[in-house]
């Protein structure tokens, strides 16, 4: 059995029993029977499954893990946390973190005007409310509203300017409200540390955002001389997402926890909170030894605790409430994208394909011969005796010896040799057997978009663990490249050799085999595209009941042709009537075929643009 890494990756949210990969929760249903039973209810294409389960379960680990270390430090200060929206906007998401975060005082954190809406409307009273970005008169002014209605909300100050409009703002609501209530005042620092990887530039002093040293100290003397002092409450950072190592989180908390040090004895009261942003990593590696994390969830809020315990007792200030705004963390492992494969492209090469003559070529011939005779102990022998005549057998085509029969006979025997001797010499592990996988991948032809589903693929090169729903009690031997049905050729996982994905050989006319493709939760449906005019796909929120049995709940199917070309701005109206006068006006249709053609029509606009396989 092969578990697809699971032991890297799964973190205990799903196990592998008989023959599939179930949810490894309450009655441990197969994603195999979600997905068809979500098919029988007549839902085709790609799916998002969405777990709440494992958005509570995220949650409930962090605010362990800080509360744990505040106990182990007997730290004075306080844990808190809000969730990016930018991470998952998705109501189906939003509605569900703030449902199963109830016992948390949960937050949300805004970087938009649309965002601090939903923020606004969905996040309780009492939890916090940070908003972050660059604002304007109208933002700001949203934030001062939010304060008014009660709400724990913090305008973290991106730059000078932003604070001028909050003091023109404050002058404003505070003459025309008389029970005012100013909102919290937060500095984000543009620290000298900064991270590693993708997002390193998210810190350091060319970062975009944040205030340097001098205009942090010019914004202290504006909130001091407009008496906004006892609103500053907050310095906020973030050094970058998905953060592999934690050395350089380290060097910014010190740096951090200075400028917060001076600042209190400085004469800033009212601070009491460090926002330590994002950058929570999680663990997308499918490959022992190959993680891209080299730190445990414990010792990232041990080091948090301790290293601001003990700059605070050695600066004699009060140790400050600590902010996450981890996204990726909580949202990653509550969506599978689900896609089925709907061919193998490289299935010619098998024996079957062979179109041998009563007489062939020698070289043919001989080809033949080695692959019907290949043992472990002539494996190596014969592999490369068939490399070397299959460039001879090329250059007889060139020049016009052979035909295309031959040809093809040629491609099929090598690519049935190199199989072969895979297998045979694979306790051998040398790189020339690694690297002649490139040569007999199988193509899997998925009913997905990568551009949609999977953008962070595309545009960063970050992989995700890839399982199939079941045939898991079969070992896959076959080196696997995806490709996804855009007409564009960036829409392909390429099989890595360093990296590899072997999947089975199946018979896609005879069997379903679906593909799961995990932690898809943060980021890649907000960022997907419409590159080809793919929709979101079909998304259906999982949960249980109290027996342990799965219920679906809030599906919502992906758009259908028409809607996708309205969201574009077509007049699909104009569309509509354009076609059917087409079809009406056509000289070679009678009536009856033209009613018959303009129902096959309007049948095909209301289904989406996904591949139709039965």
């Amino acid at each position: 059995m092969n578990d697809f890494g699971l032991d890297v990756w799964g973190d205990d949210n799903f196990v592998i029993k008989d023959d599939t990969i179930n949810i490894n929760y309450a009655s441990k249903p197969s994603l195999l029977k979600i997905t068809k039973d979500i098919q029988e209810k007549g839902y085709k294409g790609p799916l998002i499954l969405r777990f709440p389960h494992l958005i509570k379960k995220q949650i409930t680990t962090l605010f362990d893990a800080f509360d744990s270390a505040r106990d182990e430090f007997e730290y004075s200060g306080k844990f808190q946390a809000v969730f990016p929206l930018k991470v998952n906007q998705f109501p189906n998401f939003v509605d569900n973190l703030v449902s199963v975060s109830s016992d948390y005082n949960y937050g949300l954190e805004a970087g938009s005007k649309a965002e601090l809406i939903i923020a606004m409307s969905k996040t309780p009273l009492n939890a916090p409310i940070t908003v972050n970005g660059f604002k304007d008169k109208e933002m700001i002014s949203l934030c001062f509203i939010a304060s008014q209605m009660g709400h724990n909300i913090t305008i973290t100050i991106e730059g000078l300017g932003e604070l001028e409009t909050i003091i023109e703002v404050d002058k404003e609501f505070s003459k025309s409200i008389k029970n005012y209530i100013p909102p919290k005042i937060g500095i984000r620092i543009r620290l000298h540390s900064s991270g590693i990887g993708i997002w390193a530039k998210s810190g350091g002093y060319n970062s975009k955002f944040g205030m340097t040293s001098t205009e942090v100290l010019e914004a202290y003397d504006m909130l001091k001389k407009h008496n906004l002092l006892s609103q500053f409450w907050m310095i906020h950072f973030h050094i970058g997402s998905q953060m592999g190592d934690i050395a350089p989180l380290k060097k910014a908390l010190r740096e951090a926890g200075n400028i917060y040090a001076d600042l209190k004895k400085r004469g800033a009261d009212a601070l009491g909170a460090i926002n330590i942003g994002g950058g929570l990593a999680l663990e997308y590696s499918q490959h022992e030894g190959k993680q891209a994390r080299n730190y445990s969830l414990k010792e990232f809020a041990n080091d948090v605790i301790y290293l601001m315990q003990f700059i605070s007792q050695s600066k004699g200030v009060a140790e400050p409430d600590i902010f996450t705004e981890s996204g990726r963390f909580i949202a990653g492992t509550h969506a599978v994208l689900i896609a089925p494969v709907i061919e193998l492209f490289s299935q010619d090469y098998h024996e079957k394909s062979l179109r041998l003559k009563e007489i062939n070529p020698p070289l043919i011939q001989e080809l033949y011969d080695l692959w019907i005779s290949i043992k472990k102990e002539n494996a190596k022998e014969y592999l490369h005796d068939a490399l070397d005549q299959m460039e001879s057998l090329l250059t007889l085509f060139d020049l016009g010896y052979i035909d295309l029969e031959d040809r093809s006979n040629t491609e099929i025997l090598v690519n049935l040799i190199i199989k072969k001797a895979i297998v045979l010499l694979r306790d051998e592990n040398q790189d020339e057997l690694k690297k002649l996988q490139d040569r007999i991948q199988e193509k899997y032809l998925v009913n997905f978009s990568a551009f949609q589903s999977l953008p962070d693929f595309w545009g960063l090169a970050q992989r995700f663990p890839i399982v199939p729903l079941d045939k898991l009690d079969t070992k896959p031997t076959n080196p696997s490249s995806i490709w996804d049905i855009t007409c564009d050729s960036d829409g392909e996982i390429a099989f890595d050799r360093e990296l590899p994905l072997y999947l089975h050989d199946i018979k896609v006319d005879e069997d379903e085999y679906f593909l799961g493709f995990f932690l898809t939760g943060a980021y890649q449906e907000i960022l997907g595209m419409r590159h080809n005019l793919f929709t979101h796909p079909t998304e259906v929120v999982i949960n249980f009941n109290e027996n342990g049995e799965y219920i679906m709940d809030d599906i919502i199917p992906a758009q259908n042709l028409m809607d996708i070309l309205d969201d574009l701005e077509y007049k699909t109206s104009s569309i509509d009537k354009r076609l059917k006068y087409l079809i009406e006006e056509s000289s070679i249709l009678n009536s009856k075929e033209k009613s018959d053609i303009l129902g096959k029509l309007y049948l095909y606009l209301s289904e989406n643009s996904y591949l139709k396989t039965i």
